[in-house]
């Protein structure tokens, strides 16, 4: 190449693929580094095998399930195990589908509320006053205001007070009324690694009920965290064990440990999946019910989970995400004991912690470290907390599969190298928040 070629339009005639692959490979080498981004929640290391099925079935299309029947029959694997994993009464009875990630996965659980709840509701919907509402956390990602504008449903959040950085199940409660389409319950906030007591948040409920009659459902978001408490909390209630629990969505391409991107919604059962909303097609051949925001779309991820389930089982998932949260905790605790830093949490529900800067700090603040941290290639998100907090400035650490011991070791070493320039600053190098980090939830 002596020149380079257009960016903006189409080249006037073709490339060599050798030149053309050089160019693309060139200019992405300009990324980060994956395997040293602490702040995605999403998979950046798979086994080899993992990558040749992968690459295998790259022209397979999801949707069609006539012409690839054996994907078809993974997925509904998938859907299977899932239902048996989170203790689904009937795991056969119990409904699912793949998705893209858990944002369509949220999507397509909150139209099944909404559906539902015009049903109960059909004497006065769609009138005026009857407007649909859904209860939420305003730690909540933001896929949820997303169903709520794209659906018209209003938002009713729970803000957060004080040390209590998710949803508090009384307040929840309190903002149901006989609009309330589910409440959104949980696993495992974006924001700092915890739980939602979704227990409690039933028994809310149940309790709501037994005063006025209002029967909410609820819908946990598992994203991250229905992939880790299976496995590390079996003993935690927070799935198809609380009878209020209608559906759940994770990411497989999270704590699942496939490369991006799948999710799965699962229903309890038919009852909650109103049959309206399920389309059935036959143009690509055979007879197709699909319920999906989107149609066509790669099965590579999906026989990816499969493999994964089958490679690891019970126990290979337990030791893989034991050792993920070891490696938090130990993170956690070693930047804890350090007099610059106050840890919010400490990695010991989902993998991830966070971490703000120590009272008397005022020479830095967290969006000094996370660019500071950058240089040395660690992508570690700085951001503000939401209402009412938005006072409270963190920085947070998702650790996955692939970020081993030896890795936090290094991430320890080069935080501790940089802390003693940043303490004879003269303050923080800006004010402005909004340009100090391009992170968002």
């Amino acid at each position: 190449m002596t020149g380079a070629p257009p960016t903006h339009r189409l080249p006037d005639g073709p490339l060599p693929p050798g030149t053309a692959y050089q160019l693309v490979h060139d200019e992405l080498m300009l990324d980060g580094n994956a395997r040293l981004n602490l702040a995605t929640f999403v998979t950046t290391w798979m086994e080899p095998q993992a990558g040749v099925l992968m690459t295998e079935c790259l022209d397979k299309n999801m949707i069609d399930k006539d012409e690839y029947p054996r994907t078809a029959e993974l997925e509904r694997r998938c859907v299977a195990m899932l239902a048996e994993l989170w203790h689904a009464p009937d795991p056969e009875a119990a409904v699912g589908c793949s998705t893209t990630g858990s944002s369509e996965a949220c999507m397509l659980a909150g139209m099944a509320l909404k559906r539902r709840w015009a049903a109960r509701n059909a004497d006065r919907y769609p009138a005026k006053d009857a407007r649909p509402n859904l209860v939420m956390g305003i730690n909540v990602q933001v896929c949820w205001d997303k169903f709520c504008t794209f659906w018209e449903v209003e938002v009713r959040q729970v803000p957060m007070e004080g040390e209590r950085y998710h949803l508090d199940p009384a307040a929840a409660a309190a903002l149901c009324d006989e609009n309330t389409i589910g409440v959104v319950a949980v696993l495992g906030s974006t924001f700092d690694g915890s739980y939602e007591p979704v227990a409690e948040l039933c028994a809310e409920l149940d309790a709501l009920k037994e005063r006025t009659g209002l029967d909410i459902p609820v819908h946990v978001d598992g994203a991250s965290g229905a992939m880790v408490a299976p496995f590390l909390d079996p003993d935690l209630a927070w799935d198809f064990r609380l009878p209020r629990v209608s559906s759940i969505n994770t990411s497989g391409h999270k704590y699942g440990l496939v490369y991006p991107g799948v999710g799965w919604a699962l229903w309890r059962s038919a009852a909650e999946l109103p049959e309206e909303l399920v389309f059935r097609v036959n143009y690509l051949g055979g007879e197709m019910p699909t319920f999906a925001l989107n149609f066509s779309r790669p099965g590579a991820q999906v026989v990816a989970q499969y493999y994964t389930f089958l490679r690891l089982g019970r126990e290979g998932y337990r030791c893989v995400q034991q050792a993920s949260r070891d490696i938090a905790k130990g993170l956690a605790a070693r930047i804890g004991e350090l007099p610059d830093f106050r840890l919010l949490t400490r990695g010991d529900e989902l993998p991830v912690f966070a971490f703000t800067t120590a009272e008397e700090v005022t020479a830095f603040d967290v969006f000094d470290v996370s660019r500071r941290l950058r240089e040395g290639g660690w992508l570690v998100p700085a951001y503000t907390f939401p209402a009412h907090r938005e006072d409270l400035s963190v920085l947070r650490v998702v650790c996955r599969n692939g970020f081993s011991e030896d890795l936090a070791a290094l991430f320890l070493d080069d935080l501790e190298r940089l802390l003693p320039e940043l303490r004879r600053q003269q303050g923080p190098s800006t004010t402005d928040r909004e340009a100090a980090t391009g992170f968002h939830h």
